[in-house]
């Protein structure tokens, strides 16, 4: 699978103060505060438990900038100060990740603790490019002690992603035995929808971008003939809806490795699943890189 960089812009150049450094650090807080934020009001009723888990972070990343504002205020006698920056701060928490998990469907607290973790580690990623430039040994012990900082919430952060998951499949497996009824119908048509539209997403992207997905979509790209029908939604709409497919294939295949009795049967479901998976972060990675 390709390894997606998490910083789509470097620093631009490096960091020459301290006070520079917190008003960097400030505006990234208070920006990735004012994005969770956002999201605490969208969503109907069925959104209210990602909602939880973004007032939470909404939360974290207000008390991370009034920190920002106590070690400034501590060390340079002086809150911190937009006029100390010379360039615009490195984006930590992109809208447009907020905008795609708000939109979809299939958003669970899982996938918001899995996003958070992702921006702390861009975090992490960010500050260490400030260590590397960093000629001032003031600025890069505070660049580190920023950076494990990252380090430390990420770790936190995955532990709530752990609970999450457990508790998501559970309820999973708790509706399985409820109902007892199988989707692997529902999941053959949903596997046919799925490559019509990695193949329109294909027809969208340059040609090293296209064999990547054909190669995701199908081992034998060969066979794969270019889709010359209209398109069935704008650029965005196919890659989300694919997106938001590929995690409805994953979940049903894993609910039933969940819920099968006899060895055949779960050996069948474990490697769909597991082709699923990899499949879907595959798309993930892919979508992200735009």
């Amino acid at each position: 699978m390709r390894a997606e960089p998490l910083l789509t812009h470097e620093p631009p150049s490096q960091v020459r103060s301290n006070a520079e450094l917190y008003a960097i650090a400030l505006v990234q807080a208070e920006t990735a505060a004012r994005r969770y934020g956002e999201l605490t009001a969208s969503g109907d009723e069925s959104f209210k438990p990602v909602r939880a888990v973004f007032e939470i972070l909404e939360q974290s990343e207000l008390g991370r900038a009034r920190a920002v504002r106590g070690v400034c205020l501590a060390v340079l006698d002086k809150y911190p100060d937009p006029s100390s920056l010379n360039w615009t701060p490195t984006e930590i928490v992109p809208t447009e990740e907020l905008a795609d998990f708000a939109n979809s469907s299939l958003s669970t607290p899982y996938g918001a603790w899995a996003l958070a973790v992702r921006h702390r580690k861009r975090g992490f990623a960010f500050w260490t490019y400030v260590i590397s430039l960093a000629t001032d040994d003031a600025v890069r012990a505070a660049a580190e002690d920023m950076a494990r900082d990252a380090l430390r919430d990420a770790s936190d952060l995955r532990r709530e992603r752990r609970l999450a998951w457990r508790s998501e499949r559970r309820r999973a497996t708790e509706a399985a035995a409820h109902d007892g009824h199988s989707e692997l119908p529902l999941a053959a048509l949903l596997e046919s929808l799925l490559l019509r539209d990695i193949v329109e997403w294909s027809n969208g992207v340059p040609v090293a971008a296209r064999n990547h997905l054909l190669a995701v979509a199908c081992s034998d790209t060969a066979s794969l003939m270019p889709d010359r029908s209209p398109a069935t939604g704008s650029f965005k709409e196919i890659q989300r809806r694919a997106v938001q497919r590929a995690e409805r294939l994953a979940s049903i295949y894993l609910d039933e490795a969940d819920r099968a009795d006899d060895h055949d049967q779960l050996e069948l479901a474990q490697r769909l699943a597991a082709k699923a998976v990899t499949r879907l972060a595959d798309l993930q990675t892919i979508a992200s890189a735009g």
